[in-house]
């Protein structure tokens, strides 16, 4: 989302290339292919680049990229506006790149089916925990001699039956 008009209207350009070189590539293989709608920050840009994907038969979803590279939250959700209004609401819509609690929920709000993202790989790794009561950071002392559940209001197997003091020791031993 940094880059000058120009140069983001050259790499969509390209990016439409590829996805019609991958329809036409494709034959009869079953597999999903996603058109990946590009514009960076420019919202008449990511129009035209949702508005040509779709008009190109043969797509099973489309991907929102180039969005959660640093650009404010709220520039983020109105460009995912802009594009999920555009897309056909019976396949998936996929917005790359973001894996915060509140950032998937905005996206669902705005049309989004689905996320990928290693921030919470990383940060579980890290000893973080997204809870119904927020984020919770295990390596913390202060959870070594707590027997509570990680998140009281969920049922989950690791909620249910591992309390905080367990998966914090877990955590600052390296146990995966």
């Amino acid at each position: 989302t940094t880059s000058d008009r120009a140069t983001t209207a050259a790499a969509m350009a390209r990016t439409h290339a590829w996805a019609r070189r991958s329809l036409a590539a494709r034959g009869d293989d079953p597999r999903a292919l996603f058109a990946i709608v590009q514009g960076g920050g420019f919202a008449d840009l990511r129009r035209a680049s949702a508005d040509e994907l779709v008009a190109l038969p043969g797509f099973d979803g489309y991907a929102i990229g180039g969005l959660a590279v640093g650009e404010p939250r709220a520039e983020r959700e109105a460009l995912t506006a802009e594009v999920t209004a555009r897309l056909p609401i019976d396949r998936p819509r996929y917005l790359m790149g973001v894996g915060t609690p509140i950032d998937l929920l905005e996206g669902v709000r705005r049309g989004v089916d689905l996320f990928d993202c290693i921030l919470p790989t990383a940060l579980a790794q890290q000893g973080v925990a997204f809870t119904s009561l927020g984020k919770v950071e295990l390596r913390r002392a202060a959870h070594h001699a707590d027997d509570g559940p990680l998140d009281p209001a969920c049922g989950c197997e690791a909620c249910a039956r591992l309390p905080r003091s367990y998966l914090h020791h877990l955590i600052k031993t390296a146990e995966p």
